[in-house]
């Protein structure tokens, strides 16, 4: 595992995936390691409606999803990252876990640095858990990174 040259970072843009980054950040500027910072966008799922009289043009709707997210992705990267470590701005589609878990091996990534949102109870067994997800197929170590206790309260989940 070590050195590390290359670290996967995956984001949905929220606190806990930053406080993931933050940590992220420091094993990179201390290993002096690429960052690859990830965002997947999760396709809707079909809906036929025989009686509808437009249809939603996935195609433009899957352009601007990406445009906005690399536009995010970049923004992240200049306010949460910095100039000092070399980042790299992944956006990919699909479900999260399998995609975080197909970059990591595409680009044989030395370390997954992922958040767990804190789901527990019947949230953990309707939703799943993608960190949970990732840690069982990731052909990489993955480092899941807890969100902190005040943050949890936000989230309306109780420890």
């Amino acid at each position: 595992m070590l050195p590390l040259r290359k670290i996967l970072c995956p984001t949905d843009f929220s606190e806990p995936s930053y406080t993931a980054l933050r940590a992220a950040k420091e094993l990179a500027l201390n290993f002096g390691a690429e960052l690859l910072l990830l965002h997947v966008i999760q396709p809707l799922p079909p809906y036929p409606d025989p009686g509808a009289t437009h249809a939603l043009d996935l195609v433009q709707y899957m352009k601007e999803m990406t445009a906005s997210s690399d536009k995010t992705l970049h923004e992240v990267a200049g306010d949460k990252v910095g100039e000092k470590i070399p980042v790299r701005i992944l956006t990919s589609s699909g479900n999260p876990a399998e995609e975080i878990t197909r970059v990591g091996a595409d680009e044989h990534v030395d370390l997954v640095v992922i958040a767990t949102h804190g789901l527990t109870g019947w949230r953990h067994l309707v939703f799943g858990s993608v960190a949970e997800k990732v840690v069982r197929h990731s052909a990489s170590p993955v480092l899941t990174v807890p969100i902190p206790q005040e943050e949890t309260r936000h989230f309306g989940n109780k420890r």
